[in-house]
Parts: structure tokens; sequence; C-alpha cells
């Protein structure tokens, strides 16, 4: 298991852990970010990534995606 801001471009991987607080496990869940749900990195610039989740493309920050375990 691994942050996702260490996921390599193109690599699909499979959420398995989301940490931190309610507030911000609510919110990446309203995103798509699901427990099992599959998770592609498109591109990581300066640790920001932009993903490829449910069929749309999410981009969130350093922060929220290392609390997303892959």
């Amino acid at each position: 298991m691994m942050p996702l801001t260490m996921a390599k471009s193109g690599e699909r991987n499979s959420i398995k852990k989301i940490g931190g607080k309610s507030e911000i496990r609510l919110h990446l869940e309203n995103l798509g970010f699901v427990v099992g749900t599959p998770v592609t990195v498109i591109t990581a610039i300066g640790g920001n990534v932009i993903v490829n989740i449910k069929e749309s493309r999410v981009a969130i920050n350093r922060e929220m995606a290392s609390k997303i375990m892959v």
C-alpha cells in the first residue's frame, strides 16, 4: 500500500484506504474516491495529481492525494 502521490502515471490502481479527518474523507467520497474504486494517475505536477476515476478527470492537491492509499 502506498499513497496516491507515489503512483506512476498511467498505472491503474485500486483505492485501498482513505485517511484524514471525516470532512476530508467525505469530500473525497463526493468526488468519487471510494474504497475499491479503480483510479489511474494521468499526471502529477509538484505533488498535485490529475486522476481518472469513474470515467471523470479530477485534480486534487498533494495533501488530499497523500490521504488516499492505493
